[in-house]
């Protein structure tokens, strides 16, 4: 079994995902609705990601898609994507790319049990969380 994160969007899942493979590297598949001609999307919305996803040289998985104008749409709330690990620098690289055109609520400093960790909203919404291992 494997746990994914799967990501909903407004028109913008294209541009997130290929945002998030810039910051966490990977192999991006990306499925618009046009292959999928009997699903009734909206004229004009063909060009949408039915499906995408994401997967990393160290085997994360993330996943999203938009969701069309004829469906409901509200911005999850009460959860984050998290990414931890014991690579300082690697984890380093992920946080400066996430909190680029983010807005940073908890800097990624050293919290009182050792490591690192910071939380921030993505450009494009999204909550993370970002964990160094303490040593």
């Amino acid at each position: 079994m494997n746990l994914n994160p799967y990501v909903n969007f407004r028109g913008n899942a294209r541009e997130a995902m290929e945002f998030y493979r810039s910051v966490l590297g990977g192999e991006l598949e990306l499925s618009d609705f046009s292959g999928f001609p009997d699903m009734g999307i909206p004229a004009g919305e063909e060009h949408l990601i039915m499906h995408g996803q994401l997967t990393t040289p160290e085997g994360l998985v993330l996943m999203g898609s938009d969701v069309p104008s004829t469906m409901p749409y509200d911005k999850p709330a009460g959860f984050a994507v998290s990414v931890s690990g014991d690579d300082a620098d690697r984890l380093q690289q992920v946080w400066d790319g996430l909190a680029a055109g983010g807005e940073i609520t908890l800097p990624y400093e050293t919290p009182p049990w050792g490591g690192k960790f910071g939380m921030v909203t993505d450009a494009f919404g999204v909550d993370w969380m970002v964990a160094l291992n303490a040593a």
